[in-house]
């Protein structure tokens, strides 16, 4: 009785030392290879494609002896068939997915499986238009489709649509085995992208954060940590709570923020405040470890660092009792837009490079807002220069 297997690397068909067949894809090209043996040796050859189901179709076809394989240089060309939808999609969560960040590839994935559940997986890209364009608009507004099955804003639209026009210029540019490209053009290049009018940016007051530091003591000494760097450095909680020791010098007084685990994928090192080194050797005192283990180690699991879920509901709960009323767009980013505001007379250039921000543009658009105080002073600064 044949076995079939699956994982992120093969898919084997068959019976070990009957007529077993693996396929797998090249790690430099991405095109399939088929493996088997004959005779006792292993051969291999290429498939020249890139279609996981085809593959997995051949694979099964093969070991039931449908089909058989034939090694490397024997094996004519076979016609990579007409591009789906579903294809496109493999090809890409194959070679430009895994480049991104852990949440992007979250949302690669998420967003794929909405496309291919209203549009069809044999879909012909090349097919869609504007009509598909809004069907998905008004699908997602309605909350007919998607993870939560309930109505998002335009900007979680927005985010969806971009990653569609990503995939279909990407293809645009890129070419299949034969040197054809796989898409002549983006079909919905040039439409018009749902973009949230007011959206709510939320800046942490210091009233709040005095407060939430407070309740820190109560929570646990990780949040507090985390409350602390977060506050101080600007970064991202998902940057700062998997910090590791390897990151910290303390004699240097500097933070090394890794590639991995930032958004924008830039690895920079970062001055800290003596708040910000105060609260690490609390945390070094409380973990008692060093070299590569984590600052914020999980409380169940001492080797990784404390996980995205259990620092929001810290959150949560560091608001409950600091007497904060719940209140939409306050969270953990709210930290971040802080720092861009307290630090608004310092040069762009400076707040980007301590903040990791790599456009100023984003800056001014999405972080910093100036209070009414700021807005009365430079009034005040105003006059005085005109007298």
């Amino acid at each position: 009785m044949a076995r079939t297997k699956r994982d992120r690397r093969s898919y084997s068909a068959g019976e070990w030392g009957r007529n077993r067949v693996r396929v797998f894809p090249d790690p430099k090209t991405g095109l399939f290879q088929i493996e088997w043996r004959e005779n006792g040796r292993r051969l291999t050859r290429s498939l020249k494609h890139r279609d996981w189901r085809r593959a997995k179709r051949q694979a099964d076809e093969a070991a039931a002896g449908f089909a058989k394989p034939e090694p490397n240089g024997k094996q004519k060309d076979a016609d990579p068939g007409p591009l789906t939808l579903e294809t496109l999609f493999d090809i890409y969560g194959e070679e430009v997915t895994p480049t991104k960040g852990i949440h992007t590839q979250r949302h690669d994935r998420t967003a794929m499986r909405m496309f291919l559940g209203l549009y069809g997986r044999n879909r012909d890209p090349a097919t869609l238009s504007q009509r598909d364009w809004d069907r998905f608009i008004l699908a997602r507004r309605s909350g007919r489709i998607g993870p939560s099955g309930r109505p998002v804003s335009d900007r979680m639209i927005e985010c969806d649509l971009r990653f569609l026009i990503a995939v279909f210029n990407w293809a645009a540019k890129s070419k299949d085995e034969r040197g054809r490209p796989l898409l002549v053009a983006n079909p919905f290049r040039g439409l018009k992208i749902p973009t949230e009018k007011n959206p709510v940016r939320v800046v942490l007051s210091e009233a709040e954060y005095q407060a939430l530091l407070k309740a820190s003591k109560q929570v646990n000494w990780r949040f507090r940590v985390a409350l602390v760097l977060a506050h101080e450095t600007g970064h991202r909680i998902g940057a700062v709570r998997q910090l590791r020791w390897s990151d910290i010098d303390f004699e240097g007084r500097t933070i090394r923020w890794r590639a991995e685990h930032e958004k924008t994928g830039y690895e920079h090192r970062t001055p800290v405040t003596a708040e910000a080194v105060a609260v690490l050797e609390m945390a070094r005192r409380e973990s008692a470890k060093g070299g590569h283990a984590p600052v914020m180690p999980s409380p169940r699991d001492p080797a990784s660092c404390v996980k995205s879920s259990l620092v929001r509901a810290w959150w949560e709960r560091a608001e409950a009792l600091a007497g904060l009323e719940p209140k939409r767009g306050r969270g953990w980013h709210s930290l971040r837009r802080k720092f861009a505001s307290d630090l608004m007379h310092q040069p762009l250039k400076v707040l980007c490079e301590l903040g990791g921000w790599k456009s100023a543009k984003t800056v001014l658009r999405c972080y910093q807002q100036a209070d009414e105080a700021q807005l009365r002073t430079a009034l005040e600064d105003r006059r005085r220069a005109a007298v």
